[in-house]
């Protein structure tokens, strides 16, 4: 259903609303929500809902993967926040879309927090296969260590459970950290480059490849430029590694993320 045909048939008008969301484990209702989601949260939350830089300078969208939110744990907590905003942080109430609309934003929120339990992974073996046989520290940072071509994991990174994470080592390309997919930049001499743009508009792109190699081409000097969604992480890790020891990696960058948040 398009966003426009949605909202006349969901209708404006809202009442005090309480018990849980009628629309709970509603897959339709995810996905209508998620359309909603992408036009009136998204510019702040992030598509994924992971946070993201508000239109107030200096606020930031707060995370909404990680199952706490300082609105409360119920649906109606949620309904209410969503409702009628946070002024005092920078968010405005959407009462205006009406309660099954708000609704359905509820039961998509729910959808982007998937609880796991711990992980069983030992975090300091990972730490060894971080920084070693993995060599991730060549794409990633952790707080003044390793590289800044792949996302800084000094939070976590953007996947905030260990299900995610553990799909984000061993399956790099279902899903793609925003400013992250690479590009590929054709010279009219025939020769290929690879990398993830830094910076990218009508007259030039900035590429650093996998080796924080970083060159700039402007556009009347290539053939093409094309964006491909698709990782510039190694595509072989679930081989590489066994299932204990990518349990181990999740371990230990979820301690990293767990540290950083520390008071």
């Amino acid at each position: 259903m398009q966003l426009a045909a949605l909202l006349l048939v969901l209708g404006p008008g809202i009442r005090a609303q309480t018990g849980p969301n009628p629309f709970a484990r509603n897959a339709q209702a995810v996905e209508e929500g998620g359309k909603l989601f992408a036009v009136s949260c998204a510019p702040c939350h992030g598509r994924n809902g992971e946070g993201a830089q508000g239109h107030a300078e200096g606020v930031r969208a707060p995370d909404l993967t990680r199952r706490v939110f300082k609105a409360g744990t119920r649906d109606e907590d949620l309904f209410q926040v969503i409702a009628k905003g946070v002024p005092t942080g920078g968010m405005p109430g959407f009462e205006p879309l009406g309660a099954d609309a708000i609704w359905r934003l509820v039961a998509f929120v729910r959808s982007l927090s998937r609880f796991e339990g711990p992980t069983t992974g030992d975090a300091a073996a990972g730490e060894v296969l971080f920084w070693g046989k993995g060599n991730c520290g060549r794409c990633h940072a952790v707080g003044s260590r390793g590289a800044n071509i792949g996302p800084d994991l000094t939070r976590g990174g953007r996947r905030s459970t260990a299900q995610r994470l553990k799909r984000s080592i061993v399956a790099p390309d279902e899903e793609i950290a925003t400013g992250y997919e690479l590009v590929t930049i054709a010279t009219p001499d025939g020769q290929t480059a690879t990398g993830v743009a830094r910076f990218f508009d009508n007259f030039s792109v900035r590429l650093v490849d996998a080796s924080g190699n970083e060159r700039t081409y402007l556009r009347d000097e290539v053939v093409s430029v094309t964006r491909e969604m698709r990782s510039l992480m190694p595509r072989d890790y679930a081989k590489v590694f066994g299932n204990q020891e990518v349990d181990d990696l999740v371990a230990y960058i979820l301690r990293i993320r767990s540290e950083a948040m520390a008071p």
